[in-house]
């Protein structure tokens, strides 16, 4: 807790508004700041990059991750987590802590049931290299358009020991509030490449020595060779190709791959939702990647 707060006090400085004091009372729906936090907790584009983040869990992990946070906004409603989190007494080096009304915080406020914090948070931008350090596991997204499915992707990439993670457009941002909050804060953790363009980052994924895996539900893919999920060693340094539910991987793209993994599943069932589908092979690759569960002896 001491060293996050630490990194969140020097990053913050860098970005506060010095015509701010520490602690900052908003009443009118008109301020610059609610404007801003509404805005990005819409998804709309923000003046410095930055992404609108509500809830203590979310901030939590936006702190503890070290990303840069811009300003935090909390209500009446909300003053309870600011302990917890090592906010109750601002200071001077860190960002701007605004206080608004519980009205004008649910206002603004992109959830169902606001829990009184938010954040503006600003996160650090990646370079493809980035992703492909070590043993490289790179999940990419292809007109993945569901934002929750972006976020889930997301979280099981960061759960099962992915490299780094690449949208495609018109894959839905992972910066989005719905894909924020669904990626449960991975996203904080997470290197990531976003709206990448189709004959570049195959390229690149190539001279980087990735073995493209598509992953598909039907029978095969011409000239491509498919195998089973169970079959299928993703130890070395792989690319899994994640396509749209509605239309799968682009023929191109297709085309381009190595091989093919099959996703079994009961004939009653027409296809899996891109997350299951995705969180399925990544799930398979850290398994295979991981000596503790190669170790670990059967339970069944």
């Amino acid at each position: 807790m001491r060293a996050y707060r630490a990194r969140f006090a020097d990053s913050a400085a860098r970005d506060r508004d010095p015509s701010l004091p520490a602690s900052h009372a908003i009443t009118s729906k008109e301020n610059r700041w609610l404007k801003r936090f509404r805005a990005a907790l819409a998804g709309e584009p923000d003046e410095a990059n930055a992404v609108g983040i509500e809830g203590p869990r979310l901030l939590e992990e936006a702190l503890g991750s070290g990303v840069d946070t811009l300003a935090i906004l909390v209500c009446p409603a909300g003053e309870k987590h600011l302990a917890p989190l090592g906010l109750a007494e601002p200071r001077a080096a860190g960002p701007p802590l605004l206080r608004t009304t519980d009205r004008l915080f649910a206002s603004l406020a992109a959830t169902e049931a606001p829990q009184g914090i938010a954040a503006l948070v600003r996160l650090p931008e990646h370079s493809f290299d980035d992703l492909v350090r070590g043993v490289p596991l790179v999940p990419v997204l292809f007109g993945v358009q569901d934002p929750g499915n972006v976020g889930a992707i997301v979280r099981s990439a960061d759960a099962f020991g992915a490299t780094g993670i690449v949208t495609v457009p018109p894959s839905a941002s992972p910066y989005g509030p719905k894909a924020v909050r669904a990626s449960a804060g991975s996203v904080f953790r997470l290197p990531t490449l976003v709206r990448a363009q189709v004959p570049v980052l195959l390229a690149q994924l190539r001279v980087a020595g990735l073995k493209l895996v598509a992953t598909t539900t039907s029978g095969g893919v011409p000239g491509v060779p498919t195998v089973s999920l169970e079959s299928v060693d993703l130890r070395g340094p792989a690319a899994v190709l994640i396509g749209s539910e509605a239309r799968g991987l682009p023929p191109e793209v297709l085309g381009s791959a190595d091989l093919a993994i099959r996703i079994q599943h009961s004939p009653t069932v027409q296809s899996l939702n891109a997350a299951v589908a995705a969180s399925v092979v990544l799930y398979e690759a850290g398994r295979q990647r991981s000596s503790s569960w190669r170790n670990r002896p059967n339970q069944s």
